[in-house]
């Protein structure tokens, strides 16, 4: 349906660029990968990420990491997504190592000079207009920044001005993207960050926190905001907003439906809610993965971001907007 992916963002779509950085975020080891079909490659799941399903719905192969791509591969898209990145470059540097936005940006010019020295630029520049550009920014911001007692974000400012902060920068990375050729732009929003089991081991009552599930609502509603101005002043720009949050809220309100039946631990980890420390390698998982909505302390599992994939490919305006996947690739 489009020539390529390309990829950016952090850990919930990381696929193994921090393998090899001298980073505290990685994933590359066993339990994580117990059901993929290459095992443990750093993705921070037991299986497939959104963007990997979101991949297959659009006929692509899996698309590879930047660490890893062979000039082939390339074509097809790549993914930069780094575990701990945000869209500000000091988020995260409690894990040390960890690629920020600007810098995935950086990334994908590189990829380009490569891609354009292949096909030449005219081919290039064609090709570009109809690939999409997946973005999923921001939770580290939150969790990895303003969340994190040795920040001194909070002080600084309230959630809102927090927000601003962030969706202005975002607007300026992405317009950054669009200069250097991408015209169909998807952005996954935040979810229910309150209620995953990091947060949730944080509670003696083992209740979502209102007060993170709200924070972060202000950098969803500047998102929408955000994309409305960027399609009137980019031409031939295209944008489409996944909206994790409505997705997330479902899921957790009818787990049954969607054949879960654990929503407030980890699959894999340790300690209240598997959620104060994360997944150990080695350490033996859940085996019912399939009724589990998280797989360890900060992440998904599979049948969540198969479920989340799928919606953001074909949903309807109550999680995707103006359009959804299919239909962006269509244009």
């Amino acid at each position: 349906m489009v020539p390529a992916m390309f990829i950016f963002g952090d850990s919930l779509i990381d696929n193994g660029n921090n393998n090899n950085l001298p980073s505290l975020a990685k994933a590359n080891y066993y339990p994580y990968g117990i059901d993929f079909q290459a095992g443990p490659t750093g993705r921070f799941s037991n299986g497939y990420t959104m963007v990997d399903q979101i991949a297959e719905l659009l006929g692509l192969p899996l698309i590879p990491s930047y660490t890893e791509s062979s000039p082939e591969q390339m074509l097809h898209g790549v993914n930069y997504a780094s575990a701990a990145a945000g869209i500000l470059d000091i988020t995260g540097r409690n894990f040390v190592g960890r690629i920020p936005f600007n810098q995935q940006i950086s990334n994908f010019e590189n990829t380009l000079d490569q891609i354009t020295g292949r096909l030449g630029a005219a081919d290039v520049a064609q090709s570009l207009s109809r690939c999409i550009f997946f973005v999923g920014m921001g939770s580290n911001d939150y969790l990895n920044n303003y969340l994190m007692p040795n920040y001194d974000t909070r002080n600084q400012y309230n959630p809102q001005q927090y927000a601003d902060l962030l969706v202005q920068q975002y607007s300026q990375q992405l317009t950054r993207l669009y200069s250097l050729g991408a015209r169909k732009i998807v952005l996954a929003g935040l979810g229910l960050m309150g209620c995953i089991p990091s947060i949730l081991a944080q509670s003696d009552v083992g209740k979502c926190s209102e007060d993170v599930n709200q924070l972060v609502l202000p950098f969803n509603y500047n998102v929408k905001l955000m994309i409305n101005n960027l399609s009137g002043n980019l031409p031939d720009s295209h944008f489409t907003y996944i909206d994790v949050h409505t997705m997330f809220q479902d899921i957790l309100a009818n787990p049954r439906s969607y054949g879960f039946s654990v929503i407030d631990k980890g699959c894999c980890g340790i300690g209240r809610n598997r959620g104060q420390i994360t997944c150990l390698p080695l350490q033996m998982p859940c085996m019912n993965r399939r009724e589990y909505v998280f797989w360890d302390a900060f992440h998904p599992t599979e049948a969540v971001n198969v479920i989340m994939g799928e919606k953001a490919f074909s949903g309807d305006l109550s999680v995707v907007y103006p359009i959804n996947v299919r239909q962006l690739a269509m244009i």
